[in-house]
C-alpha cells in the first residue's frame, strides 16, 4: 500500500550489481580479519612449533606455568626440566614458550 510499485520490484528482483555491493563489505571484512588476526597467530604457531623441534639438552627455558630451568632429558612427548639441584620436572614440549639466553638461570 504505501510502497510505490517500482520501488518494490528493484527490490524483490534485483540486478546483479546491486547483490554484489551488498556482499562487499561481508566480504572486506573477512579479508581484514584474515590479515589482521588469523594469519599473524598462524606465523606464531609456526614459530614455537620450530622452537620446540629445535630442542636441546642444556638449554634453558621458561615454561608456561612460569617454571625456568635446565633441560635434561628430551622425550617424544615430555621435556624433562631441572629447576633447582637435583628438582626434576616433567612437563609437555607444548609448554616450553620460550628459549632463554644461556647464563640466564644461576
Amino acid at each position: 500500500m504505501f510502497i510505490s510499485n517500482a520501488y518494490a520490484q528493484t527490490a524483490a528482483g534485483g540486478d546483479m550489481s546491486s547483490s554484489l555491493m551488498g556482499m562487499l563489505p561481508l566480504v572486506l571484512m573477512f579479508v581484514v580479519l584474515y590479515f589482521v588476526m588469523i594469519r599473524p597467530q598462524m606465523k606464531r604457531q609456526k614459530e614455537h612449533r620450530a622452537m620446540i623441534d629445535a630442542l636441546a639438552k642444556g638449554d634453558e627455558v621458561a615454561t608456561a606455568g612460569g617454571l625456568l630451568g635446565k633441560v635434561t632429558r628430551l622425550g617424544e612427548a615430555y621435556v624433562a626440566v631441572e629447576i633447582a639441584n637435583g628438582v626434576e620436572v616433567q612437563v609437555q614440549r607444548t609448554a616450553v614458550v620460550q628459549v632463554l639466553p644461556k647464563g640466564t638461570i644461576k
